[in-house]
């Protein structure tokens, strides 16, 4: 658990930086494993997901334990985590990276977007994805999946720390997908990450309009040439970056 609170500000760096650009300055901290593997965004159309992490894990069914009778239970943990999952946050699921049957469906992913949840994600797969890609919420997953989850996947945990797609997901983490992927950043650094991938990305773009106009990359990307930060310098003041 932590007590980090994602603020606006942040939230705002993170919705205008790539997850790619996120893997390397958390590489520079030694941080190799925070992309969550082979999941895939249902719709290309939404800006990026930015939200801190709260999470569901399951774990393999019991078949006389996980009976359809299980959902008249209040608290089962899988309605109780859709109904408690705050506004702003990203529902992470650890499905065990098993999409045979269903982390959830469209009614479930419709309650979370009414109430104000930011994305889902899951290391299985969603049914009713059709329906869910047209949702006006983020969602990601590995592939579609039809049955339902209690034929492989027991509900069991709310909140706690779990894997998804083989990365570590603490509650608070933040979380930010985009049409490549989905990565976790560590909440106590969140803040720094931020910044850094924001002034990150003001070089990347530099460098790629200096390369569309013929620029050679050697001494420009990395910027191992001082021109490269003089001519830099000039066009950050001149987009007002």
């Amino acid at each position: 658990m932590t007590d980090y609170i994602l603020s606006d500000a942040t939230r705002t760096k993170y919705e205008g930086v790539s997850t790619a650009t996120l893997c390397t300055a958390l590489f520079k901290r030694g941080l190799r494993n925070q992309f969550i593997q082979d999941v895939r965004p249902l719709s290309q159309k939404l800006k990026n997901m930015v939200g801190q992490a709260f999470t569901l894990r399951y774990i393999p069914a019991r078949e006389d334990l996980n009976q359809l009778s299980v959902f008249q239970n209040p608290d089962h943990p899988q309605r109780a985590a859709v109904e408690q999952c705050p506004p702003g946050s990203v529902l992470v699921m650890d499905s065990r990276k098993d999409a045979r049957a269903a982390s959830a469906g469209s009614i479930l992913v419709s309650r979370l977007m009414v109430r104000g949840v930011v994305g889902v994600v899951t290391d299985g797969g969603f049914r009713d994805s059709p329906e869910i890609a047209e949702l006006d919420i983020a969602a990601y997953h590995s592939r579609p999946s039809a049955p339902t989850n209690l034929t492989l996947h027991q509900a069991l945990d709310i909140n706690k720390p779990i894997g998804c797609g083989d990365v570590a997901v603490w509650p608070g983490d933040v979380v930010v997908g985009d049409r490549e992927g989905v990565i976790i950043v560590p909440s106590g650094i969140a803040d720094e990450i931020a910044e850094e991938a924001v002034e990150m990305t003001a070089f990347e773009d530099f460098v790629t309009e200096e390369v569309l106009k013929g620029r050679s990359i050697i001494g420009l990307y990395p910027p191992t040439k001082d021109q490269t930060k003089i001519d830099f310098a000039a066009w950050r003041e001149t987009k007002g970056r």
